[in-house]
């Protein structure tokens, strides 16, 4: 099994949740609960490698595509915990994932950060294509991920700490993972700030058109022709709504999927290239030191160490 850990989503879920400090008195939750996470992830799943991919600034293509792309989504959260008289700030949620991603190049795992692109599509890559012939596991909780869910690829939940699997996405969206992307196309994703057709949710869209719920792609033409034929012998206005809103599902389409379509061949070159010369290390003692300048002199490693370990023997 290889992992691929959304770094960014993992992050975020501990440090607004994790009260850890420093000795010194600075906020380290995020810190801290992304290297229990690794290694508790390694620890239960003995994974031959593990991937962490960070955002790159965002995806030049889809801004091209949608210019309101993500826009005026609310500001990211700080730690709960925090009082008054401990100020958390931009400047420390960055200045812990830059301390993080510096540590992490003495544990054996690799690090991936692509310029101009988001970390969903650089794992969709991998998990379709680059490591297509392996059993994977992403790490997060973004549904943009979904789609990607067959026999052989899974989504490791951290909120539910459960493996996420083609019947889980059933029950979830109520629709197959094969057609995720077509039918939240329709809905849109507020997420990401991206409208769909007003008054279609995903119980409608598993309920008028059911071949959404099974294996076989549904294409966006089929689709339509669907409504065309429906709504000769309904009353239901969502028919005419979907082909109405034609241009803006197939906006979203081009939005939501997580395919080498949203990628740049330059781009493409840099991921290959990332994985290929990303070699790992293992160097406990650097590790150590860094740890013990950032403050954390109590924090026990030996957990860490042990799971570690396991990725040290592939």
């Amino acid at each position: 099994m290889i992992l691929l850990v959304d770094g960014l989503n993992m992050f975020m879920r501990h440090y607004v949740a994790n009260p850890t400090m420093t000795n010194n008195g600075d906020p380290a939750g995020g810190v801290v609960g992304f290297l229990r996470g690794i290694g508790n992830l390694c620890g239960q799943f003995s994974p031959k490698q593990v991937h962490i991919f960070w955002e790159g600034g965002g995806s030049l293509r889809r801004r091209a595509i949608y210019k309101d792309y993500k826009r005026g989504r609310k500001p990211q959260k700080f730690n709960r915990y925090y009082e008054d008289d401990i100020p958390d700030t931009p400047s420390n949620r960055i200045g812990q994932v830059a301390f993080l991603t510096k540590s992490m190049r003495n544990l054996p795992v690799y690090q991936h950060y692509i310029k101009d692109c988001e970390a969903d599509d650089v794992i969709g890559y991998c998990a379709r294509y680059k490591f297509k012939n392996n059993e994977i596991m992403i790490v997060s909780s973004d549904k943009d991920f979904y789609q990607l869910v067959d026999d052989r690829v899974t989504i490791w939940s951290p909120g539910q700490k459960k493996r996420i699997t083609v019947t889980d996405v059933l029950e979830k969206l109520y629709v197959h993972p094969n057609n995720v992307v077509l039918t939240r196309a329709c809905v849109g994703d507020s997420s990401d700030n991206i409208g769909g057709i007003k008054g279609v949710g995903l119980k409608t869209m598993a309920k008028r058109f059911v071949a959404l719920q099974t294996e076989e792609q549904v294409a966006l033409e089929f689709l339509f022709t669907e409504c065309e034929q429906l709504q000769e012998t309904s009353k239901a206005r969502v028919y005419q709504d979907i082909i109405d809103g034609k241009d803006i599902i197939k906006r979203n389409l081009k939005l939501m999927r997580l395919d080498i379509s949203n990628l740049a061949a330059t781009q493409i070159q840099q991921i290959e290239g990332s994985l290929e010369i990303n070699e790992k290390r293992y160097d406990k003692l650097s590790f150590l030191r860094n740890l013990r300048r950032f403050g954390l002199i109590n924090f026990d490693p030996n957990s860490l160490f042990l799971s570690m370990n396991i990725l040290n023997k592939w």
